[in-house]
């Protein structure tokens, strides 16, 4: 028997998070889109107009580092912002026709990979699944807590949202 624990839960997904995007850099760079780029094509491609604040938080990236790649996105003309109708003090980020040809292309191609990628563990779905509802308990129970029973029902409902998404930000 050996002595060496095997890895957590922790350890997997972050080793699993850190080779998916490499591969998805690599499908990406077929595009000439990093995956910074990606993820924020993909947040404003609902043609509904972001704010930055909520593309930063979905992104994982600080606000003005966020604006420095939506400022070279716009001088590439993928996108434009666009005063909110609501709030004129407010900017919203939407897609240009160039960037919505870029994002189809490499939507297409992310999704053929993942696909493949999915097919090889014999997935039908239930990975995307389970990591919803992993997510959604995260973010609903404090560490140390034990669960609470509306967490699952909660948890289960934000799944159900999630896995509908199959080409996910990260």
């Amino acid at each position: 028997m050996s002595s060496v624990p095997s890895p957590g839960l922790a350890h997997l997904l972050a080793h699993a998070e850190r080779r998916l995007g490499r591969r998805m850099a690599a499908v990406l760079a077929e595009e000439n889109c990093p995956v910074e780029r990606w993820r924020v094509l993909s947040i404003i491609a609902d043609g509904k107009g972001h704010p930055m604040t909520e593309i930063a938080e979905q992104v994982l990236m600080p606000a003005p580092s966020l604006t420095k790649l939506v400022d070279r996105m716009v001088a590439d003309n993928l996108v434009h912002r666009r005063p909110d109708s609501a709030d004129r003090r407010r900017v919203l980020l939407h897609l240009t026709a160039r960037g919505r040809a870029l994002h189809q292309r490499a939507a297409h191609r992310l999704l053929a990979d993942q696909t493949r990628l999915l097919d090889a563990i014999d997935d039908h779905g239930d990975l995307v699944r389970l990591l919803a509802r992993l997510t959604a308990v995260l973010d609903q129970e404090p560490a140390g807590e034990p669960a609470e029973e509306h967490a699952e029902g909660a948890a289960e409902g934000a799944a159900d949202g999630a896995a509908a998404k199959i080409l996910p930000v990260s």
